[in-house]
């Protein structure tokens, strides 16, 4: 992690539904929330939220259904975060917002009715135009978790999310092939929002073709992707994203993937945010 000099903090608040809702506050400066993707928690963004928080006042949050923050409940939507935003907004008066993967979407749907909000900063947000987001991995990946078997699901979600070449891997193999990449704890952490991926993908699938509404967010928009990104057929969903929305700009970094912003390069890419959310 980042040495910022400044000590990170742990807090909750109420959302609008009574969820108690945590994060984590680092550094000095204009507050900023930060919303991390699926199978992420806000302890996954320290790095980032260390490099950031040398300008500004980091909140990351715990997402629904993560570590202190409450459940996300049978009747979970999408709606629910964009409340969750508010509520940490009117405790901090953050208007920048950092978004990755789902967080972007998060983002996205919090900013339409939301003025206050004045800067989006996404790094690759889970956007699905014309069915761009698969969902015909779902129906395996629920029978696995009912059954018991959360690895064979999450190998149902990374073969169907993934690059094309990873379809032609035979399951038994990929299954043998996971733990070689993923510690204890990472597992563990994804094991255990197994549920919660399945229900925010929902959302995704929902929400597809519903960008149009987003021609009326007022806020400032950093549009952010990384040149080495494994799930190319996004690429066209970013340009009719940043065409649509009023006021974007976009910013491909070399050599990043989709996990630039929290694994591969944190530092960079709060750099890049760092002075788009200072520009007046």
């Amino acid at each position: 992690m980042a040495d910022t000099g400044f000590e990170q903090f742990a807090d909750t608040v109420l959302s609008a539904d009574g969820t108690r809702i945590a994060y984590l506050t680092v550094g000095h400066g204009p507050p900023v929330i930060v919303l991390p993707g699926v199978l992420s928690v806000a302890s996954g963004f320290a790095r980032f939220a260390a490099a950031l928080g040398a300008g500004f006042t980091v909140h990351t949050l715990e997402r629904r259904g993560r570590g202190d923050s409450g459940p996300q409940g049978p009747d979970y939507r999408i709606s629910l975060e964009c409340e969750d935003i508010r509520a940490l907004q009117d405790k901090t008066g953050a208007g920048l917002i950092v978004g990755h993967s789902y967080g972007g979407l998060i983002a996205l749907e919090a900013a339409r009715d939301n003025p206050d909000i004045r800067k989006l900063a996404l790094y690759e947000p889970g956007v699905s135009i014309a069915g761009s987001v698969p969902s015909d991995w779902m129906p395996a990946y629920e029978r696995y978790l009912d059954q018991g078997k959360p690895f064979d699901a999450f190998v149902e979600f990374v073969r169907a999310m993934g690059p094309e070449n990873m379809r032609k891997v035979p399951r038994w193999m990929f299954r043998r092939m996971m733990p070689l990449f993923m510690n204890a704890p990472e597992k563990d952490m994804v094991v255990s929002q197994l549920a919660e991926n399945l229900r925010e993908h929902r959302e995704i699938i929902r929400l597809n073709d519903t960008y149009r509404a987003y021609a009326g967010i007022t806020a400032e928009v950093l549009l952010m992707d990384g040149d080495k990104d494994p799930q190319r057929r996004t690429d066209p969903d970013h340009t009719r994203l940043a065409e649509t929305l009023p006021h974007c700009e976009r910013r491909t970094v070399p050599g990043l993937d989709h996990f630039g912003i929290d694994k591969q390069a944190p530092e960079l890419v709060a750099g890049i945010i760092g002075e788009f959310f200072s520009r007046s």
